[in-house]
């Protein structure tokens, strides 16, 4: 490789470098977004989710914690590749197994006729929209990777916005105890979670809403 070649490629790796580091805080917030979102129909509509549901919030999340790791990382200082490839890896994790959750969900439901599980959302149940969402995630990571040779220097200098990193670490963490203070008031004192929840069932383990 030609000094004029290296030159431009050391040139692309801190570009490349802060590329990642805000598309780790876009996963961060994105996927903590969804979960949100589900929160609000089950909060709002009274949409109780069902065991393959609450799967795929879990997998969304630990996506979301896939960027996470980029994020807190970077927000010490210099972040090294292999550190991006730990991120991307438990993100392409998260969003594999999440899509073959929220596949076997649509499969379920596939038949004609068959009225799914929840009302819809702009036209699509809400796991048909997560089966979308992490095809797309996938192939997102798929690129990012790709392109990871790129950012192989020593250290890729990471971009100075703590703050950022803080805002997206505080409101992944909220939503991350909202869901499991959702899910066990839903379980109960129970090992399984219903197919067809119906109501919270703690409060009723627990008297406070009758038997």
């Amino acid at each position: 490789m030609s000094v004029q070649s290296e030159n431009a490629t050391d040139r692309v790796r801190p570009a490349l470098g802060r590329t990642q580091f805000w598309l780790a805080c876009v996963f961060m917030a994105g996927w903590t977004g969804v979960v949100c979102g589900g929160l609000g129909v089950q909060f709002i509509a009274w949409d109780y989710p069902c065991p393959l549901c609450v799967v795929q919030r879990m997998f969304m999340l630990l996506a979301g914690l896939g960027g996470a790791y980029i994020v807190r990382n970077a927000m010490n200082g210099d972040i090294e590749p292999q550190d991006y490839a730990t991120g991307w890896g438990l993100a392409l994790i998260g969003c594999t197994a999440g899509g073959f959750a929220s596949w076997r969900q649509t499969m379920l439901h596939i038949r004609p006729g068959d009225p799914g599980y929840g009302a819809p959302v702009l036209g699509l149940h809400l796991y048909v929209w997560a089966l979308v969402l992490f095809v797309t995630a996938i192939a997102v990571i798929g690129v990012v990777l790709s392109l990871s040779y790129r950012t192989a220097a020593p250290t890729v200098p990471a971009v100075p916005h703590r703050l950022i990193g803080r805002i997206c670490f505080g409101f992944i963490t909220a939503v991350i105890a909202i869901n499991l203070v959702s899910i066990f008031a839903l379980e109960g004192l129970h090992w399984f979670l219903p197919d067809d929840p119906d109501r919270y069932r703690l409060f009723y383990d627990l008297h406070l809403l009758g038997e």
